[in-house]
This record gives structure tokens, C-alpha cells and sequence, in this order.
């Protein structure tokens, strides 16, 4: 098969795109950071739930997120629902692909002079540097996978909802409004099974709803801001199909 038609060229390029990013968010996550410290300002000390001194400390994984979700809108809005749980569930399965690579690669014997190296002045142990890089928790991974999916479904659903009573009018509404609400399940489920199931952590309730709603509130805020980047995407889309093709396939899509 060969990608002559604009359309086809189109699904690949955000088809891909999207794929990229959510592997990529998955093994960035490892890293936590402080959005105050990043932005240099002054750390909140929030009180939910009886948990205190909360602040922002999110997963590096959401550099990409945001992008992700600008992807699974635009392939609704010009593909339709099916394609997006298609790439959606493909997408699970290369994830877990790339972990169980992974996997057999941390169990590959190091080689001894590849061990101990010299960076920027430190001695550091780079086969365990690797494992606590990558070597994330089964139940992490499951959690992160689950959400992902969950979320992928919430929001397709969302969308379609809102587009039928909007038409093809209000993307920002469709489109913001189907991320606020997967995002929101996306945060709580992925905190819910990799620390409150897993019998490791011991998490309380009010700790994954406390931690859960200080990651979505930032998550909800970033949404927001990313709405002018989606119409960004979508005018540079309508100019690569043309006026006629454009809304033909989102005429289409929306009977998918």
C-alpha cells in the first residue's frame, strides 16, 4: 500500500506523531519535577483531604501529554472514532512491547568497563542508573496503560457527544471540553492502581484524591492554554487538504 492521497499521508504523519508521544511520555515519566522550582517561583503549600504541604510536582510525562490530546482530537474530528481507538489500543501494545524490551534488556550482564563511568565529574554506577531510569514497577506500568486507554475512550466519547450538539461549530468546546473531563479520569486512575492497589505504597484514599486533584488542576490549566495550539493544527490541516476535502472528511468522520 502506498500513501498517495493526502489523507492517507495525513493518518500517518499524526498516527505517528501520536504514537511517538505516548511512548515518549511513558519513559520521561520516570522524572518527577517542580513546576514552582521550573518557573521559579515560590512553592504552594496546599491542604486537601487532611494531606498538607502539597505542591506541583508532576511526572515529566506531561511535556508530551498535552500533544497527545491535541493528536486524539484532530484524528477524531478528520478520521472519526474508530480510528482513534484503533491507534489508541495499538498504542497500548506498543508500550508494552517497549517495557518488556526493556525489561530484557535490564537483565542483559552488563559489560565492566560500561559499568562505572565518569559524568560531568561523578562516578555513576550506569547499569543502575539504567534500571532506576527505566525500570519502572509492574504495577506502574498497568496503571499508566489503563489510564491511557480509559482516558482515550472518555474523551473520543466526549467529543462525538459534544459535536452532535454543536456541530461542526465550537471546536474549542469539543475539544477542551472532551480533555478536561479524560484528563480527569486519567489522573485519578493511574494514581489509584500504582499506589493505592499496589500493596508496596500503602497509599490512603484521601492521598490519591489529594495528590489526584493537585496533578489535574495543572493538567486542566495546560489544557486550556493548548486550545490556540489546536486551532494552530487544525488551520495548517485545512490548508494541507484544502476547504473542499477538509470538510468532506469531517463530514465523514463524524458518521464513523
Amino acid at each position: 500500500m502506498s500513501f498517495r492521497t493526502k489523507e492517507s499521508k495525513l493518518l500517518l504523519v499524526l498516527g505517528a506523531f501520536f504514537v511517538a508521544n505516548a511512548i515518549l511520555s511513558e519513559f520521561i515519566g520516570v522524572k518527577i519535577f517542580t513546576v514552582e522550582g521550573t518557573l521559579g517561583i515560590k512553592q504552594f503549600d496546599i491542604n486537601l483531604f487532611g494531606v498538607p504541604n502539597l505542591s506541583f510536582h508532576m511526572s515529566a510525562g506531561v511535556l508530551t501529554w498535552p500533544i497527545i490530546f491535541i493528536m486524539t482530537d484532530i484524528i477524531n474530528e478528520y478520521f472519526g472514532v474508530r480510528q482513534v481507538r484503533f491507534l489508541s489500543i495499538l498504542t497500548a501494545i506498543l508500550i508494552s512491547y517497549a517495557f518488556i524490551v526493556v525489561g530484557a534488556a535490564m537483565h542483559l550482564q552488563p559489560s565492566d568497563f560500561w559499568v562505572n563511568q565518569d559524568i560531568n565529574g561523578q562516578k555513576v554506577n550506569m547499569n543502575a542508573a539504567f534500571a532506576g531510569i527505566f525500570g519502572q514497577g509492574m504495577w506502574i506500568i498497568v496503571g499508566s496503560i489503563t489510564a491511557f486507554l480509559v482516558g482515550q475512550i472518555a474523551d473520543v466519547l466526549i467529543f462525538h457527544r459534544i459535536k452532535k450538539i454543536t456541530g461542526d461549530k465550537a471546536l474549542w468546546l469539543r475539544a477542551t471540553g472532551s480533555t478536561v473531563v479524560s484528563q480527569f479520569i486519567d489522573s485519578f486512575v493511574v494514581i489509584f492502581i500504582a499506589f493505592y492497589l499496589n500493596p508496596q505504597y500503602h497509599w490512603s484514599f484521601q492521598m490519591v484524591m489529594a495528590i489526584g486533584l493537585v496533578g489535574y488542576v495543572y493538567k486542566f490549566i495546560v489544557a486550556i492554554l493548548m486550545t490556540p495550539v489546536l486551532y494552530l493544527v487544525h488551520g495548517i490541516i485545512d490548508g494541507y487538504l484544502g476547504k473542499d476535502l477538509s470538510q468532506r472528511m469531517i463530514k465523514m468522520a463524524g458518521r464513523r
